[in-house]
């Protein structure tokens, strides 16, 4: 290699991690070329034409603003320049076949009071309880493990020290979160709202540990709604790293990851076309190098995850139509008669027969109320929506077939009915995403979006790091360490990035600005997940 390809860094794939990792190397002096195989960046963060109406098609929850403020600044950007964000005054609202709803509030005493009211004194005093047990577990390992390179177990223990032995203990890894929940609730729908929680990262509650009950800490430290949706925080990510200087090539697919002397060296794409570099991210889930769909001798660098130990994929729908009888918010979730009936089902492979059905009204503001036209709202009566159900990752089996599919689409109906929701849509206006196109999208995961699932105590640690088994060669993106959700996306790509910078001072191809080393988020009073 000669000249810029002698330092330069090569990214294979434009999702969060990628984009974040192109960004804090751009703004570094690295020279940076990002590969997206699609016609625009963002990968999970992305939007469908409903009928001539964008609709956002992945995540919708955004949490940890504070992850992405550091990350902005360390990249010589302001977020909130950058995007405009408004902080949810409810949560999101819930509802039950009993026609029973709850709002969870940004105000913690909101929500006390709410669920007093829902469910009486002793389920309000529960729930103080509950929230603080999950602050005490995400206080012990944000700054321990979630925002440091991946470590096993022993060393999660050396960075806490023995005296914070019983605290580490008391994240309750051993336990089921749906058992830990049974400790605080005795009103089954709270211990069925709350543990809708482990779905946030694609784990079953009756098989994710107690542990990810943070999650919860992490949302009423603060829901962030983005105007034009999350894709517009990629777009924004990949226009600071353009600014810097970092080539973003799109409609460029990766077809080999290429190895020299034991070192990755550059990819050669779909087209033929060699780019050389000085190390490689790669932004896609780990199983597409694991399964050797990146050539042969990159295969060794990771292992695939079995499909057994894949997350959640989902039945998708966006849509755009005419809603009623049912007052929206922003997020709401529309719980299933039969939960853990539900989960059955996915765990035999099956779209779920009476599923729980998440609904994300695009246009409702933080207070629920229509946005106004010039906040993005398009249409004085319809409204873009998206509907998510809980799937198994079987798209790369030829399941769920088409029969199946419409019996779960006719249960989506049945379920929002119920609750008195009537949504028309527009003529055309409805996309459908199954486990088997989420395959295509994000290949050799079977349309898991999540990587590994969470499921018993060390499944954590199995995620791979930054660092892969190939020298030259770096993992980042929502499969990877510190695990799914856009925030933590954005946090794989700047540990990505720091040990990029390590290698090229190390070897000195490259001698680097100075860069702040690692997260400093804190126990989120200013922000949390997605």
């Amino acid at each position: 290699m000669a000249g810029a390809d002698a330092e330069r860094v090569a990214i294979i794939g434009g999702g969060i991690g990628g984009l974040a990792a192109a960004a804090l190397l751009a703004a570094r002096g690295v020279p940076v070329t990002l590969l997206e195989r699609q016609p625009a960046v963002g990968g999970k963060l992305r939007k469908v034409d409903a009928a001539g109406h964008p609709v956002e098609a992945g995540p919708t929850v955004f949490t940890m603003a504070q992850v992405f403020r550091e990350i902005f600044a360390a990249a010589g950007a302001d977020l909130d320049s950058e995007v405009r964000l408004r902080r949810a005054d409810v949560l999101a609202r819930h509802a039950w076949p009993d026609g029973s709803t709850l709002d969870l509030h940004a105000d913690a005493a909101r929500t006390i009071d709410a669920i007093g009211r829902f469910a009486g004194a002793e389920a309000a005093r529960a729930y103080a309880g509950f929230a603080a047990e999950a602050r005490r577990i995400h206080d012990t390992l944000a700054e321990a493990f979630l925002w440091r390179p991946r470590t096993n177990p022993l060393g999660l223990t050396f960075r806490l020290g023995l005296r914070r032995l019983p605290e580490l203990q008391a994240t309750r890894p051993y336990e089921t979160m749906w058992n830990a929940l049974g400790g605080h609730f005795r009103d089954p729908r709270l211990r069925q709202l709350f543990a809708r929680y482990a779905t946030y990262c694609g784990a079953d509650p009756f098989r994710a540990p107690a542990t990810l009950m943070l999650i919860a800490h992490v949302e009423t430290s603060g829901v962030w709604l983005v105007d034009g949706g999350l894709s517009r925080v990629a777009e924004a990510l990949a226009a600071v790293a353009a600014r810097h200087g970092a080539a973003i090539r799109t409609g460029a697919e990766v077809a080999e990851i290429l190895v020299a002397a034991g070192r990755a060296c550059g990819v050669r794409l779909a087209s033929g076309e060699v780019v050389s570099a000085r190390a490689v991210i790669a932004n896609c889930d780990p199983s597409a190098i694991g399964s050797g769909r990146l050539g042969s001798a990159a295969q060794r660098a990771v292992r695939q995850v079995p499909p057994g130990a894949r997350s959640l994929s989902s039945l998708t729908l966006m849509a755009c139509g005419v809603a009623s009888g049912f007052d929206l918010q922003h997020h709401n979730v529309f719980f299933s008669a039969d939960y853990a009936g539900e989960f059955r089902d996915i765990r035999a492979g099956r779209l779920p027969v009476r599923p729980t059905v998440y609904l994300c009204a695009q246009d409702r503001g933080p207070t629920g109320a229509r946005m106004g036209e010039a906040d993005g709202a398009f249409d004085a009566a319809a409204e873009r929506v998206q509907i998510i159900v809980n799937a198994p990752a079987t798209g790369d089996t030829g399941r769920p077939d088409e029969r199946e599919i419409r019996q779960c689409e006719d249960a989506i109906w049945t379920c929002l009915q119920r609750s008195g929701l009537c949504f028309q849509p527009l003529p055309g206006a409805i996309v459908r995403v199954t486990p088997s196109d989420y395959e295509q999208l994000f290949p050799s995961t079977g349309g898991a979006l999540y990587g590994r699932a969470s499921h018993g105590w060390a499944a954590s640690f199995l995620r791979p790091g930054s660092a892969s088994r190939i020298p030259g060669l770096y993992l980042a993106g929502g499969a990877c360490h510190p695990g799914p959700g856009v925030p933590m996306a954005a946090a794989s790509g700047r540990l990505a990035s720091e040990a990029v910078l390590r290698d090229l001072a190390s070897t000195r191809a490259f001698v680097p600005a100075a860069m702040p080393g690692g997260m400093s988020t804190r126990s989120p009073t200013t922000a949390p997940t997605g």
